[in-house]
């Protein structure tokens, strides 16, 4: 992505060469584990303003990468801690004249602002209200010679001053953009103003020429495809989370999956579970007609939106003691990740109880029996979970993987053996929460 080039097999499909990234990318906090003092990439770049001042950028990721994506794709480097990762580097920034640091990190936090994230009001994106989460003790451990940071992560819209530094974000889709404006003195090449603000994009802009020709090209090159017919659904099936933690979508997701490995030679699975933030779009709508399709009718684009990451189907043997280990592992302080979960496999969660004893394993079935702590069970999950991703990490100590599909296959699969007469929403009926 950075430097380009084409597959070496298929070269480049659409006919053009692939030139790569027009900007750099850094990474200040991400090191190789042979080699702890590399970077993968450069950790900052310096520009020179009116060609004399010295601005730095200093590019990082957040520390829990680890737990947010395949494990095994990242197994050969350090993510490291943010503020410590920049503090060090400071030093060297001063030695080379530069005297404002910027920061581009991609962590954030949350605001007491109702609704201030992705989908907040255009009158509420400069707040700062209630600014807590993971962010605001990695700012204020920063050094005080560290003068912007912009953040992400968590899509919150924010314009801040924390100890000291001006912090923004800029929510998501590209619906704000944050006009930083600074004021640096030529001699000191020290910040003596600033002036922030978050503006809206308004939307009535005309469209580019340039990105419009590209997006359709490959509309076209695609549409084949993606507008290819699989099946069929009977209503709605959202994303959605009932106050238990289950949704439709992910009802369905679950079932796909357990009829794909559930066969001996697929693996023998009896559950699957199903990261929600593997499930995007919102799901799957009724009405949705993207190749002027009948109401209801599913193509292979649809699903694709639903199940765009071609994770692996992977099948591993589990401990009922696991299971339960694994069913407590969704909750956490900084909010609750609730599997999804096939037809026949049901339980129950406690919403006073404390983190670590939310389930009962006594409570945990499959097919209406209870799990035994000491039994073996085929549990079927993506490859994603497989390894440990979105804090999992219970996978990791079950035995006797066996790989299988993608799985957006898997859906596509299920899809079409149930229809006609159609894929129902899932009925949400599994998971229980009681007080």
């Amino acid at each position: 992505m950075q430097n380009g080039g084409c597959h070496p097999v298929d070269g480049c499909q659409d006919g053009d060469p692939f030139a790569g990234a027009s900007f750099k990318f850094l990474a200040a906090n991400v090191t190789y584990k042979k080699n702890e003092k590399r970077t993968i990439f450069p950790p900052y770049q310096i520009r020179h303003i009116q060609g004399k001042v010295k601005v730095a950028f200093v590019g990082m990721t957040t520390e829990t990468t680890p737990q947010i994506v395949s494990p095994a794709g990242i197994s050969h480097v350090n993510f490291l801690d943010e503020a410590d990762a920049v503090n060090a580097l400071v030093p060297e920034l001063k030695a080379r004249g530069v005297e404002t640091i910027v920061v581009l990190l991609h962590e954030g936090g949350t605001t007491s602002v109702a609704g201030n994230g992705a989908g907040g009001g255009v009158d509420r994106i400069n707040e700062c209200t209630g600014v807590a989460g993971v962010l605001p003790p990695i700012v204020e451990r920063m050094d005080d010679e560290i003068d912007v940071v912009i953040t992400g992560h968590t899509n919150w819209a924010v314009n801040c001053v924390l100890d000291g530094k001006i912090v923004t974000g800029a929510a998501a889709n590209g619906r704000i953009v944050t006009d930083i404006d600074l004021t640096i003195d030529k001699e000191t090449a020290e910040v003596v103003s600033a002036k922030v603000n978050n503006v809206p994009v308004d939307r009535g802009v005309a469209k580019a020429p340039d990105l419009t020709a590209l997006v359709t090209k490959y509309q076209t090159l695609s549409a084949p495809l993606a507008n290819r017919i699989v099946g069929s659904i009977t209503a709605d099936i959202t994303s959605v989370n009932n106050t238990a933690g289950e949704s439709a979508a992910g009802d369905v997701i679950a079932d796909a999956q357990l009829a794909a490995t559930s066969p001996a030679e697929f693996g023998g699975a009896v559950v699957a579970f199903m990261n929600p933030g593997g499930i995007r779009n919102g799901g799957l709508f009724y009405a949705n007609s993207p190749a002027g399709e009948a109401p209801g009718e599913v193509t292979y684009g649809e699903l694709f939106t639903v199940q765009p990451f071609s994770n692996v189907m992977t099948v591993l043997t589990c401990s009922g003691a696991q299971i339960e280990q694994l069913l407590e592992q969704q909750f956490r302080v900084a909010g609750n990740t609730i599997l999804q979960v096939p037809a026949g496999f049901t339980y129950e969660w406690s919403l006073s109880a404390p983190i670590g004893s939310k389930v009962d394993i006594a409570s945990i079935k499959i097919n209406g029996t209870p799990i035994a702590a000491l039994a073996s069970y085929r549990v079927a999950m993506n490859n994603f979970l497989a390894t440990g991703g979105d804090g999992f990490s219970v996978f990791t100590g079950c035995t006797n993987p066996l790989g299988g599909e993608i799985d957006l296959d898997v859906l596509v699969t299920y899809v079409d053996e149930n229809s006609p007469p159609g894929v129902s929403p899932g009925p949400q009926n599994r998971i229980t929460r009681i007080p």
